[in-house]
């Protein structure tokens, strides 16, 4: 218990350092802190519309932010999700694409375990490279970003693309018709919450993904800390060379730790292709950048599942509620919101500033 206040007491206190040099950069240009604060919350977390929206895009933050966190407890740096998110998410669109008269609930296992598989073969083709060649993991991988890129859209606009759509964007896999989802989907939220009574807004875009990415935060700790292969992975990543001392593969361990890796990132194809539009839209995450903003989110997270998760509902706030502060405050556009991110992760990163504070807090000799 000790040691898990500690690995939360860092990332806390960095969190409130950005939060209060924020405020000073929202003074200095003229703007009341305590309105941009208010509206902050208030937006992210003051309606049922807010909350919603904030764990909408924190859902795919999630996802990514294990898939960081698994490559990095095996001592990599998996720069890729990007790329593997954006694969699984054609990947499902295709399955979708290319099935039609399937019954649906076929269609929509099919296509999540494509969103899987997919996400996890691209991130496999580097863990293979390191293993065997002994490429550098945040080389390939951002290679792979592009390669991914580039297959996506030219397969959309040239094969599944509507012919006269202005967007780069494959046909539907489903649609909505009177207010009903027609076609492979995977339920959202105010449908599930309505079995049990509980009244959600239709409009909110938040569906099982986000459901899934809790259950994932729960695979990923009882895979990490209670199973043997676990252990070897975290084994490998603490000291490579103990471990294969100790009988353990350090090449197995890092095709393993990729592929888990590139798995997890691929599930944020199921929440936007399954969940949200219903197909694949290209460079659907290029506004907020998923896939790298994960990275933050696993270092803020301090790369334990609990931490991903609450990191995720942090930055998917920020992301909710940067159009209310542009829109609402005098002087602070919603820029704004990406400095205070950056200030979170430089001063996460610089933890031996507030290694004294923590020791002060906690009341503890040695932290």
């Amino acid at each position: 218990m000790k040691s898990l206040i500690r690995e939360i007491a860092f990332p806390l206190i960095a969190v409130l350092a950005a939060f209060l040099v924020g405020g000073i950069i929202v003074a200095l240009v003229g703007d009341n802190p305590l309105t941009v604060y208010q509206l902050f919350f208030a937006s992210a977390f003051g309606t049922i519309d807010g909350l919603g929206y904030t764990l909408f895009y924190a859902t795919p933050l999630i996802f990514t932010g294990l898939a960081v966190a698994v490559a990095f407890k095996c001592g990599l740096l998996n720069i890729g999700a990007e790329g593997q998110l954006v694969v699984a998410a054609f990947a499902a669109a295709w399955v979708g694409l290319t099935l039609p008269g399937w019954p649906t609930i076929i269609v929509v296992l099919l296509a999540m375990l494509a969103a899987v598989l997919v996400g996890g073969v691209w991130a496999g083709i580097p863990g293979v490279l390191k293993a065997k060649f002994g490429a550098h993991e945040v080389i390939t991988t951002i290679m792979m970003n592009f390669i991914a890129a580039a297959i996506a859209s030219y397969l959309t606009q040239y094969h599944y693309r509507e012919p006269g759509d202005p967007i780069l964007q494959t046909l539907p896999i489903a649609q909505e018709v009177d207010g009903a989802v027609v076609g492979p989907h995977i339920p959202r939220m105010h449908s599930l919450l309505a079995l049990i009574g509980i009244d959600f807004p239709s409009r909110i875009p938040l569906n099982l993904a986000f459901l899934l990415a809790l259950a994932a935060c729960v695979v990923v700790y009882v895979f990490l800390w209670k199973t043997k292969w676990g252990y070897e992975l975290r084994s490998v990543g603490i000291n490579p060379s103990a471990a294969e001392y100790g009988g353990i593969s350090i090449a197995r361990n890092i095709v393993m730790a990729m592929f888990i890796s590139g798995m997890l990132a691929g599930m944020v194809g199921i929440n936007e292709v399954l969940g949200y539009r219903y197909r694949y839209y290209d460079a659907f995450s290029a506004g907020i950048g998923y896939g790298f903003t994960g990275i933050a989110v696993a270092l803020l997270g301090r790369n334990h599942p609990l931490g991903v998760l609450l990191a995720a509902i942090l930055f998917g706030a920020l992301i909710r509620s940067g159009p209310f502060i542009d829109l609402f405050t005098t002087d602070v556009s919603k820029d704004w919101v990406v400095i205070l991110q950056a200030i979170v992760i430089l001063f996460v990163a610089c933890e031996a500033i507030f290694r004294g504070g923590a020791k002060r807090l906690l009341g503890r000799a040695n932290v």
